[in-house]
């Protein structure tokens, strides 16, 4: 379910105040694959539900260049939105989704094991209210990148 960016904070509060831990993530999830599926379940079973944080084209592009993304924000929404490890999905156009943190407030905020505290501006944000940083094993050879080499190369 793709909620409005100015609807999340009351939204997280309305889920936290029901009881439910709320996991947050964020990336471009441009074509989807296997390693992105089995981060979305890890990050899941880290909480009662899972909030996605997805960049918008927009920012796709500032991060990825001009070739990307391959899809667009409501493409790459509807799809990481039909998985059963994600239950809401948020669009965001910061270089960074600091912000959409202060608005989330999520239990667990989760990040693939190529960052660390050191490179993960939002662990400061979520530690200092009393959440926790989790950080999830890449699949090996899994990635948008490489997906589009292979195609490149054919």
């Amino acid at each position: 379910m793709l909620i409005p960016k100015e609807r999340i904070e009351d939204f997280c509060a309305t889920l936290r105040e029901a009881g439910q831990r709320v996991v947050f993530t964020n990336g471009c999830f441009d074509i989807l694959h296997a390693g992105h599926v089995r981060y979305l379940e890890a990050a899941r079973a880290l909480g009662d539900c899972l909030v996605l944080g997805l960049n918008t084209d927009a920012s796709v592009r500032r991060l990825k260049g001009e070739t990307r993304p391959v899809n667009t924000e409501l493409d790459r929404a509807a799809v990481v939105g039909a998985l059963v490890a994600v239950d809401y999905v948020v669009l965001f156009d910061e270089p960074t989704a600091e912000m959409l943190i202060e608005k989330v407030r999520p239990a667990v905020y989760a990040k693939g094991g190529d960052y660390t505290r050191e490179t993960l501006p939002e662990a400061k944000i979520v530690e200092k209210y009393g959440g926790e940083v989790h950080f999830i094993d890449l699949v090996p050879g899994c990635s948008t990148t490489k997906i589009i080499e292979k195609i490149h190369q054919r």
